[in-house]
C-alpha cells in the first residue's frame, strides 16, 4: 500500500492532476459563463445539462454531476473498471468549479450581449480546456462513456459513437429550444470539435530539425547536453559541388528549438536548417521517459 501511495505523489503524477484540474476548470468557465446561459448545447454531458435544466429545477453543477454519475455507474456495470483516477477526479472537479462559480455568482446571464461571441468564446474556454485534460491522458467521462458502450455492444467505432452520442443533444437542442437555437448548437458542436483538434495539436506539437554545418560535433554536443535531445546523424552529398556533407536530424520542444536553433548561430551562422511540425511522437524521450546515466 506503501508503494503504491509513493508512486502516486510523484512529481509528474501531481503535475498530471493538477493539469487535467486546470483543463476542467476552464471547461467549466466556458460551460457556465458562456454557454450555458445563451442555452447553446454543443453536445456532451455540458450539452445535456443544458438541456435538461429547462426541465427539472435544478442547478448546472447538479445536473452535470449526476448524469456523469449514471455513466460512471453504467461503464463500471457494462464495460468494466477502465476508468482511471482522473476521470473520476475530472468529473468532481467540474462539479466543485461550477458550484463555486453558482455561489459567487448565481443566476447570472450571458457574459456579453452578442450570441454569437457568447458561442465562439465559450467554445474556444470548453475546447482549450478539454485539449488540456486529454494531454494528460484524462478523460473527462460523459459520451466518452457512452461511445465506448456503444462500440462494446453494436460495434460502432469510438468515434461514430461519440458522433451519435453528441447529436443525440444536438437534436434534444433543437426540440427543447427551438430552430435557431439549435441550429447554433449544431453550430458549436461543429466547431467545438475542429478547436478541441487544434488545441490538442498545439499542445503535441513539436518540431523536427535537419541540420547541414561543417561543426557537426559542436552542434552534436548541443543537441545532446544543452537541448538534452538524441538526434540521427546521416552522411551525404551535395548535389551541385559533389562535396560529402553530414546532416543531423533531431525532434525537439518547441522551447528547445529556439535554444537550439540560438545555439546553432553562434556556432555556425552558415548551417542550413530545415524545420517542419510534427505531431504524435512515440518513442524514447516522449512517450518512453530519457534513459538517466547512473
Amino acid at each position: 500500500m506503501n508503494i503504491k501511495i509513493q508512486n502516486f505523489f510523484t512529481k509528474k503524477n501531481i503535475k498530471e492532476y493538477l493539469l487535467t484540474g486546470l483543463g476542467t476548470a476552464i471547461c467549466a468557465t466556458g460551460i457556465y459563463y458562456f454557454l450555458a446561459p445563451e442555452n447553446i448545447a454543443t453536445g456532451g454531458i455540458s450539452g445535456l445539462s443544458i438541456v435538461l435544466m429547462h426541465y427539472f429545477d435544478l442547478p448546472i453543477s447538479t445536473v452535470a454531476f449526476i448524469i456523469n454519475m449514471i455513466l460512471l455507474t453504467m461503464g463500471f456495470i457494462f464495460i468494466g473498471s477502465e476508468f482511471g483516477g482522473k476521470t473520476i477526479f475530472s468529473i468532481f472537479t467540474l462539479w466543485l468549479v461550477m458550484k463555486i462559480f453558482e455561489i459567487i455568482s448565481p443566476g447570472i446571464g450571458p457574459a456579453t450581449s452578442q450570441t454569437m461571441l457568447n458561442m465562439i468564446v465559450g467554445i474556444i474556454f470548453f475546447a482549450s480546456g478539454l485539449a488540456l485534460a486529454f494531454n494528460q491522458n484524462a478523460s473527462t467521462g460523459g459520451t466518452d462513456i457512452l461511445a465506448k458502450i456503444l462500440n462494446k455492444y453494436f460495434n460502432l467505432s469510438f468515434g461514430v459513437g461519440l458522433l451519435v452520442a453528441d447529436a443525440l443533444v444536438v437534436a434534444a437542442c433543437l426540440i427543447t429550444f427551438g430552430l435557431e437555437t439549435g441550429l447554433m448548437g449544431a453550430l458549436g458542436w461543429y466547431l467545438n470539435g475542429l478547436m478541441t483538434n487544434y488545441f490538442i495539436d498545439g499542445f503535441q506539437l513539436k518540431k523536427e530539425v535537419t541540420i547541414i554545418t561543417e561543426h557537426i560535433d559542436e552542434v552534436k554536443n548541443v543537441v545532446n547536453n544543452v537541448v538534452k535531445r538524441g538526434a540521427t546523424i546521416y552522411h551525404a552529398e551535395g548535389s551541385y559541388t559533389g562535396k560529402s556533407k553530414t546532416v543531423l536530424v533531431s525532434v525537439v520542444n518547441k522551447n528547445q528549438y529556439f535554444k537550439l536553433k540560438n545555439k546553432i548561430n553562434e556556432i555556425d551562422p552558415g548551417a542550413f536548417i530545415v524545420v517542419r511540425n510534427v505531431h504524435d511522437i512515440e518513442g524514447q524521450g516522449f512517450t518512453i521517459p530519457l534513459r538517466q546515466e547512473v
